[in-house]
């Protein structure tokens, strides 16, 4: 598979509590996409589609695929629905990606949900189905339950302090300010989230991600395409992921991802590159010390390390490796199935120059992490910019 692929465009909706439909959800982010294109795209040349979706509320849990591409005026395309919970459309750009790879020379990756329909007793309920039923959900567990185990067990092996984790809510905030798409731009202070009501110790308000609608949509391309549609092509050079067992009491264990490990050792090697050639990176940021957790998993800093990184300001935007320049999950918003491509949105602007006062200064490379659940999926993806 030695054909080259590449981002051409790229739109999203803006992410939070929106009153809308998962139908105009994903038209408002597919014109967000045709709007950003350097030319004129037709839409007829579009082959296929892979859209990811956890069907939260069950609004339209059969065929959304088909309902969704119809609305954007491509009723006759093959259309598929890309469940893997949270990275939903990491996979599925993930497919899209081999499917240029295997011929295809125009296709559609992206993702929608809508969160904020449900009760906050639902909605908890439509997150844990992405957990183990037999030994998680039906014993009571909620994802704010199980990181926070993760969080305790990395503070006790590695003497993580807490204001580690409250410094990642931090930057995350102050770096959405400038995201005119995120849900959270207000700026927030380390006492404030050390204050902050606990939601499952050491984790609190603070460090959690909020429950958001979105949408958002990529469209990728051959190296052919690319270069007669797009002036700014941002080529995707490597895609990796992996899955581990769902239960976290079957991993090995709990204060590190494999399926992370596994995913960017496949990413790196497909792209021919390490770790330190990365620029920047968008990490998957449910809870607080996910992201440390990510830090260390994707080989930024050693284990045990990234919590001294992080109080240093190694990932602020001016930094030596800049995390979440969107705000990520935590202050951008996290509509789960559109969240992997969301994070491929942010690559694509900050790529081409295009971000704003949240521009990370001089990028050439980045990657994208995308988990599902509490790290049994994970798709990572490797970027560059045409230079």
């Amino acid at each position: 598979m030695t054909r080259k692929v590449a981002v051409i465009a790229a739109g999203q909706t803006p992410y939070g509590t929106l009153g809308k439909s998962i139908k105009s959800l994903f038209v408002e982010a597919f014109d967000d996409l045709i709007t950003s294109a350097d030319k004129e795209l037709d839409i007829q040349l579009i082959q296929e589609a892979y859209i990811g979706n956890l069907g939260v509320g069950g609004a339209q849990l059969g065929n959304p695929a088909a309902l969704l591409v119809e609305q954007c005026g491509m009723p006759d395309i093959p259309a598929r629905r890309v469940e893997n919970a949270c990275a939903s459309s990491g996979y599925a750009f993930r497919d899209a990606y081999r499917a240029i790879k295997n011929g295809a020379d125009l296709v559609l990756a992206g993702g929608v949900e809508v969160m904020n329909d449900l009760v906050s007793s639902h909605q908890r309920y439509w997150l844990g189905v992405s957990g183990d039923t037999e030994w998680e959900r039906l014993a009571g567990a909620t994802f704010a339950g199980i990181y926070a185990l993760m969080a305790r067990r990395h503070m006790h092996e590695y003497g993580t302090p807490r204001e580690a984790l409250a410094a990642c809510a931090v930057k995350n905030h102050k770096n959405a300010v400038h995201n005119p798409y995120a849900q959270f731009r207000k700026e927030i202070t380390m006492d404030r989230v050390l204050s902050a009501p606990e939601v499952a110790p050491p984790l609190g308000l603070f460090d959690c991600c909020p429950t958001s609608d979105g949408a958002s949509a990529v469209l990728l391309a051959s190296e052919e395409f690319a270069k007669k549609y797009s002036e700014q092509p941002v080529w995707v050079l490597g895609s990796g992921a992996s899955s581990d067992f769902l239960a976290i009491h079957d991993r090995d264990s709990i204060t590190s991802l494999t399926a992370t490990k596994k995913a960017v050792r496949s990413a790196l090697e497909e792209a021919n590159l390490e770790i330190s050639n990365i620029d920047f990176a968008e990490v998957h940021d449910c809870f607080t010390i996910a992201e440390l957790l990510a830090l260390e998993d994707l080989g930024f800093f050693e284990k045990g390390k990234a919590s001294e990184a992080i109080l240093e300001g190694e990932t602020q935007l001016d930094g030596s490796i800049p995390i979440n320049p969107s705000g990520g999950l935590k202050a951008k918003g996290h509509p789960l199935g559109a969240t992997g491509t969301g994070q491929i949105v942010e690559i694509w602007k900050q790529l081409r120059g295009s971000a704003g006062k949240r521009q990370v200064t001089d990028a050439t490379t980045a990657l994208a992490h995308n988990v599902g659940g509490s790290g049994a999926t994970c798709a990572v993806h490797i970027f560059r910019r045409d230079d």
